[in-house]
């Protein structure tokens, strides 16, 4: 899922501090389980803001929505009443969430409030950690399912460097494990340690096009 943390407030008040209507628009899914833009916290940042607007002498009203999804437009296309009635839009879906709004409905200004950070999964309640880079070349099959792009400090393909400190440690974080000393641990259980033994190109870092895209296949 795609982690996202709220912008600080001080910035977030720079956006709406030349409109008169702004309305919070939150998203149902990724930002909602990671508690950074979900209907809470469109409750939240809208009250907040008033709060804040209200002791400075100014006055703005704000108004909140929140859809199942920001990255879909039919899903967007639900709250264009509000939209159209706002001076201007804070985001607190991801970086694609605010996009879409942006392109529906570009006559208003549409500002994120909240920074994308990764793609990760739960580790404990509260707690996420990345988990894939969205490289575009996935190399999960020959690593055991860890993916060595992002859990290596290095991004290195070929094993771990000369710096593992000990006890299977990262020379860069010694509180984090090696990732490859986790996948030469996973391979061995598997019985595959021979992938290991084959030596793999390091991944064309040029300039790709973009934005990516990808058609689904018809059924």
């Amino acid at each position: 899922m795609i982690i996202a943390e709220r912008k600080p407030m001080e910035e977030i008040k720079q956006f709406v501090a030349l409109y008169k209507k702004v309305l919070v628009a939150g998203c149902g899914t990724c930002v909602t389980v990671c508690w950074a833009g979900g209907e809470k916290e469109v409750a939240m940042l809208a009250s907040q803001l008033r709060l804040a607007t209200s002791s400075e002498g100014k006055k703005i009203s704000i108004l909140e929505a929140t859809v199942e999804r920001q990255c879909e437009r039919e899903m967007v296309a639900e709250i264009k009443d509000k939209v159209a009635e706002a001076d201007a839009v804070i985001s607190l879906a991801c970086g694609s969430g605010v996009q879409t709004i942006a392109e529906m409905f570009e006559d208003k200004p549409v500002f994120p409030g909240v920074n994308t950070t990764f793609i990760g999964m739960p580790e404990k309640e509260g707690f996420w950690v990345e988990m894939c880079g969205a490289c575009g070349d996935c190399f999960l099959d020959r690593t055991g399912g860890i993916c060595p792009i992002v859990r290596c400090a290095k991004g290195l393909l070929n094993g771990p460097c000369g710096g593992t400190r000990k006890g299977g440690k990262c020379e860069i974080d010694p509180e984090k494990d090696c990732a490859w000393v986790l996948i030469y641990r996973r391979l061995e259980k598997q019985g595959r340690l021979d992938v290991m033994r084959k030596y793999y190109a390091p991944k064309n870092s040029r300039a790709v096009k973009r934005p990516g895209r990808v058609q689904a296949a018809k059924a």
